[in-house]
């Protein structure tokens, strides 16, 4: 049905509007009767052999939702209805934020790929809290933090991250530190690993004093070096951070087939989809092998098919998030890739 009949009308609107109409149409499905009960009729698939333990927490499958769907923490329930084993909302930040100038999201439906300079566009942590009060989740949640754009002194994003974790620790079951987003200034800067330590090292002592553990976790970059990535992975193993989402999207243009003149015309976002996935395996691999698996690993980007997904998971991965993969195949792709998972299982 998506294919045949949504995507076609949501792929005829531009890729931001597309994105609300999708959200509208979750709100529609939560307050119609029995609008949930058909998504989980149709794309639901359950999976026993397929259920985990990681960070402590018991996953129903290994398959989540990438931030940036779910930006504001409104429809985490409708989209577990679709089969998803956990979903990262977010990224959030301490005070809402309208991100980068429109247009900010483009298609390259040719290469099955998205490229996006939103800049964390979100309404900030306090109304994400309120969303999640109103609604509370039915699902495993996992809260992903950046910093606000306009905070470049150590200080001002050391607070950005202990205010938005303290505020919202008791909301979520685990945390994604997003130190690589390429679209927002100075985030990047986070990959540092004498500022991240300082960042990191303040969250870990402040998560002491809570009476419940909740993971945190990092999200790195696919551009950065081996070393520096090697770095963050020796501090994340002597501090206590729990695992290590790999990874984000890329700056890099490599796998797209479109010509120069159109890629200037997309601007310098970030790409996310297929032609994300080779480099995103290979992130997988690297850290899987440096770490000696000590470190679990939430393998993310470009997976667009069952095959990939089993490819990921093999490669290192404790669990994978799909996003445009949804986008591009609709909610039937993560009930086959739970039918296809369970196969190579039994």
């Amino acid at each position: 049905m998506y294919k045949l009949l949504l995507r076609p009308l949501f792929f005829k609107l531009n890729a931001e509007t597309a994105h609300n109409a999708v959200l509208s149409l979750l709100t529609w499905m939560r307050h119609i009767p029995f609008g949930r009960l058909l998504l989980r009729l149709l794309y639901k698939r359950d999976s026993p052999n397929l259920a985990k333990e990681v960070f402590g927490i018991k996953f129903p499958n290994p398959v989540g939702l990438a931030a940036g769907l779910d930006k504001n923490a409104d429809h985490y329930n409708e989209l577990s209805d679709c089969g998803f084993g956990f979903i990262e909302v977010g990224s959030l930040t301490l005070e809402p934020q309208s991100g980068n100038p429109k247009p900010r999201v483009f298609r390259v439906p040719k290469d099955n790929a998205i490229i996006n300079r939103m800049g964390i566009n979100n309404c900030g942590i306090r109304k994400a809290i309120c969303n999640i009060q109103d609604n509370p989740p039915e699902c495993i949640m996992a809260i992903s933090l950046a910093k606000n754009s306009k905070s470049s002194e150590e200080d001002e994003i050391v607070r950005d991250y202990e205010t938005s974790m303290s505020l919202s620790y008791d909301f979520a079951d685990m945390f994604v530190l997003n130190i690589s987003c390429p679209n927002v200034a100075g985030t990047e800067a986070l990959q540092d690993i004498d500022l991240l330590s300082n960042v990191v090292d303040h969250l870990l002592s402040m998560r002491l004093t809570y009476e419940k553990y909740k993971p945190i976790l990092l999200k790195v970059s696919p551009d950065i070096s081996y070393k520096q990535l090697d770095d963050i992975l020796n501090y994340c193993m002597l501090s206590g951070i729990d695992g290590i989402v790999a990874g984000n999207t890329t700056r890099k243009r490599e796998g797209l087939s479109i010509s120069e003149s159109r890629l200037k015309d997309l601007g310098d976002g970030g790409l996310s989809g297929a032609p994300l996935y080779a480099k995103s395996l290979e992130l997988v691999k690297h850290v899987f092998g440096y770490t000696k698996g000590r470190l679990p690993i939430i393998g993310v980007g470009g997976i667009m098919s069952p095959a990939q997904a089993d490819e990921m998971l093999k490669a290192g991965a404790s669990l994978i998030e799909v996003y445009s993969g949804f986008i591009y195949e609709g909610p039937s792709l993560i009930k086959k890739i739970i039918k296809y998972l369970g196969r190579t299982k039994s």
